[in-house]
C-alpha cells in the first residue's frame, strides 16, 4: 500500500473550513508543520489565541479528514496559537511578564484535577532537565528510567525533547507505534520501560521547524494521545534550556518533580542554576541534583582526572537548599552502551556506574512518593509586573 502524500493530505484539508472565517483552513495558510512517516501524520493548525478554546471541534474535524484516507494509521492535529508582539506604548517600558514566585496551593484547585486527567495511569510525572545542552541528559535520564524500573517499578519515558530526540536509539528501538482500538498510540517498549518519542513519527535526520506552542501542543499529546496503562512513574525527557517550551511544559503538564543534571563546570552550573530556578518559580518541586561527567578514571594506568572540575554540583545543591543525589563519572562505556541501544544500567548491572544510577534512582522514587502524599498543586498564576 502506496503511503499517502502531502498534496493528498493538503487536499483533504481544504474540506475542512474555519467558520468564522468562511474559507478552507489550506487557503488560509493555517496548516503548518506537516509530518508524514509510514502513515503516521503530524501537522498544526494555527489559530488566533483568542480563538483557540472555542477551535476544538476543528482541530477533531481535521484529524478525522485526514484519518479516512487509505494508507493513513494515526493523526496527530494541533492547534498553535501564533499572535505578534504589539509595539509598546510611550513612556517608560514595563518590565517583562514573570511568574509569581509565590502561587497558591489549594487542597486541590480544578486545574490540578485536570492534569491529572492527562494521563489518569500515572501515578508520577518526574522531569530530568538541564539549564544547557550536552551534560548527559538523555542518557541521565534513559538510565534512571531503567534503575527505576530494575528497582521493581512500572516505568515509562517521554522523550520530550522534540527538537533532539534520542531516546529510540538509547533504548534500542525501531519501527513506529501501532494504533489501538480506542485510536490511541501503543508505546513502544524495551527492557520493560514504554516510550514515545516524536523520533518515532519523523525520520532521524528530519529537523523539527516548530514554535514553542506546537511544541507543547505535541508534547500534551503524547501524554493525552497515549496508551500508557498503569505506570508508578513516567520520567520526562526535557529539552535543554530554560526557553518558551520548557517554561510551559513545566506549567501545564502534572509534573510530581525535577531532577536538575549539570557537569561540574562554573558555566553548566550557572545555567543549572537557571533551570532549578524555573522550577521553583512555577511551584515544581525540585528532587535534586547529579553531577554526570563528575570525574574521569584513566582505563590505562588507573589514574583520576577531573576533566570538568569536580563537587560543584554539590556545592550548588548545599547553596540553594537542595539536595545532591549522587555523581556519574565520564566513561566510555556509558557513552558506549548509551550509543549502542544497550545502557548500562541494563547491559552492566553489575558495574559500579549502573550501581550509582540505581542508588540515584532509588533516593528519586523515596522522595516522589513524599510527593504524592502531598495535596494537589494549582497552576501558577502569570502576573503582569
Amino acid at each position: 500500500m502506496a503511503e499517502v502524500t502531502e498534496q493528498q493530505i493538503l487536499d483533504t484539508l481544504k474540506t475542512v473550513t474555519d467558520p468564522d472565517r468562511q474559507a478552507d483552513i489550506v487557503s488560509l495558510d493555517m496548516v503548518s508543520g506537516l509530518v508524514i512517516k509510514d502513515g503516521n501524520i503530524g501537522f498544526a493548525i494555527e489559530v488566533d489565541p483568542d480563538r483557540g478554546p472555542a477551535l476544538e471541534p476543528l482541530r477533531k474535524a481535521a484529524e478525522q479528514a485526514v484519518q479516512a484516507l487509505d494508507g493513513v494509521l494515526s493523526v496527530t492535529a494541533v492547534l498553535t496559537a501564533h499572535r505578534e508582539t504589539p509595539a509598546p506604548a510611550a513612556g517608560p517600558a514595563p518590565r517583562q511578564s514573570a511568574v509569581d514566585s509565590e502561587p497558591q496551593r489549594p487542597a486541590a484547585g480544578p486545574a490540578a484535577q485536570a492534569a491529572k486527567r492527562l494521563v489518569p495511569g500515572v501515578r508520577a510525572i518526574v522531569a530530568v532537565a538541564s539549564g544547557k545542552g550536552g551534560v548527559g541528559k538523555s542518557t541521565t535520564a534513559v538510565n534512571l528510567a531503567l534503575s527505576l524500573a530494575a528497582n521493581g517499578l512500572k516505568v515509562g519515558v517521554l522523550d520530550s525533547d522534540i527538537y533532539g530526540p534520542s531516546m529510540p536509539r538509547m533504548l534500542g528501538i525501531r519501527g513506529k507505534p501501532d494504533v489501538l482500538d480506542n485510536k490511541k498510540l501503543k508505546p513502544m517498549e524495551n527492557y520493560g520501560v514504554k516510550c514515545m518519542s516524536m523520533g518515532f513519527l519523523v525520520e532521524e535526520d528530519t529537523p523539527m521547524i516548530w514554535r514553542g506552542p506546537m511544541v507543547m501542543s505535541a508534547i500534551e499529546q503524547m501524554l493525552r494521545d497515549v496508551d500508557w496503562g498503569e505506570l508508578d512513574i513516567l520520567i520526562a525527557d526535557m529539552p535543554p534550556g530554560t526557553g518558551d517550551a520548557q517554561l510551559t511544559m513545566a506549567q501545564r503538564v502534572p509534573l510530581t518533580g525535577a531532577v536538575i543534571v549539570s557537569t561540574p563546570q562554573d558555566i553548566a552550573l550557572l545555567d543549572a542554576r537557571k533551570g532549578l530556578n524555573m522550577f521553583r518559580k512555577v511551584d515544581v518541586p525540585v528532587l535534586g541534583i547529579i553531577e554526570n561527567m563528575s570525574y574521569f578514571n584513566c582505563p590505562h594506568c588507573g589514574g583520576r582526572s577531573e576533566i570538568f572540575s569536580h563537587g560543584g554540583a554539590k556545592k550548588v545543591a548545599e547553596e540553594l537548599g537542595m539536595e545532591f543525589l549522587g555523581e556519574i563519572p565520564l566513561d566510555m562505556a556509558i557513552r558506549e552502551t548509551s550509543d549502542s541501544g544497550q545502557p548500562i544500567a541494563v547491559s552492566r548491572p553489575d558495574s559500579e556506574h549502573a550501581e550509582a544510577y540505581r542508588k540515584i534512582a532509588a533516593r528519586v522514587w523515596e522522595k516522589v512518593s513524599k510527593e504524592l502524599d502531598e495535596p494537589a498543586r494549582q497552576a501558577p498564576r502569570i502576573v503582569i509586573q
